[in-house]
Order: structure tokens, then sequence, then C-alpha cells
């Protein structure tokens, strides 16, 4: 919709993706012109966790609807992730029992560097912030490809 190319990749009865796929989907993947590339696992927050994709960066998203508790309740997923977006915020004032400080608080008790990012679409809270960390993970990446290209601002 946005003009991003983009690949589906159907599993089967598989809960997850496997490197496999991913490399297969990457041959309908225009790469020109990319510097950045995002992979959605499919399923729950445990099956994925422990699969290695060839990702360079984990993201874990959760919405604020699905409560404080889910780092405690998957702490593998949390533990490897290099970021959290806590998305919905904008949900917050519906949801009076969730509260932030609690999630911030569980992340803390999994994560070794716990890193989060409140995130509203609807909003735009946060979204300067994950722009950012993007932009700031490109360059690192782009160097060590070999891509002397120039950096293009999110």
């Amino acid at each position: 919709a946005a003009g991003i190319p983009s690949v589906g990749i159907t599993t089967g009865s598989a809960c997850h993706l496997d490197a496999r796929m991913v490399h297969e989907a990457l041959h309908d993947l225009p790469m020109q012109g990319l510097d950045l590339l995002f992979i959605e696992n499919v399923g729950n927050l445990v099956c994925p966790a422990i699969y290695d994709l060839g990702q360079e960066r984990n993201v874990v998203m959760v919405s604020v609807t699905e409560g404080e508790d889910k780092p405690l309740k998957y702490p593998v997923m949390f533990r490897k992730a290099d970021l959290v977006i806590v998305a919905k915020t904008d949900l917050l004032p519906a949801l009076p029992d969730f509260r932030l400080d609690v999630l911030r608080d569980n992340l803390a008790r999994v994560m070794p560097e716990p890193r989060s990012i409140a995130l509203s679409a609807r909003s735009g809270e946060g979204m300067g912030a994950w722009l950012a960390w993007l932009d700031e993970l490109r360059g690192p990446l782009a160097a060590a490809a070999g891509d002397p290209g120039e950096r293009r601002s999110a």
C-alpha cells in the first residue's frame, strides 16, 4: 500500500518461519536499493524465539491490550529482543488496569538490557524514537555489508 516491496511466506502447518523459507522468499524480493529488511515471524511468542532467521536484530512488539505479564510468560522471546515496541498506547485511557511501569519492570526482570519504545501509530507517539532507532541501525549494517551508499533519513 505504501509502495514498499514485500513477499508473503506461507508456512503450511509450521508455527514459525525458518531460515530456508526466508532465503527462498528473498529471491522474490527486489534487493536493489533496500537498506533494511523486516521479517515478521508468525505464530505465538514461544516458537519463533528459538529460530535464527539470519536477522541482525530482534524487535518484539507487544500491545497494551495484551497485558503487562507477557515478558514473564514468554521470557525467551523478550530475552532475545534488542528492542520492545509497546504498541497501541493510544488505548491506555480505555485500559485503567494496564500500567506501563509494571510492563517495563517485567521487561527488566527478563531482559539483560531492557530497551522499549511506547508507540502509537494513531497519535504518532514514539514514532520518532522508533525511526531514530532504525536510522541508527542502518549505518553499521550498510558498512558491514560493504555498501558505501549514502544513508537515507527515515
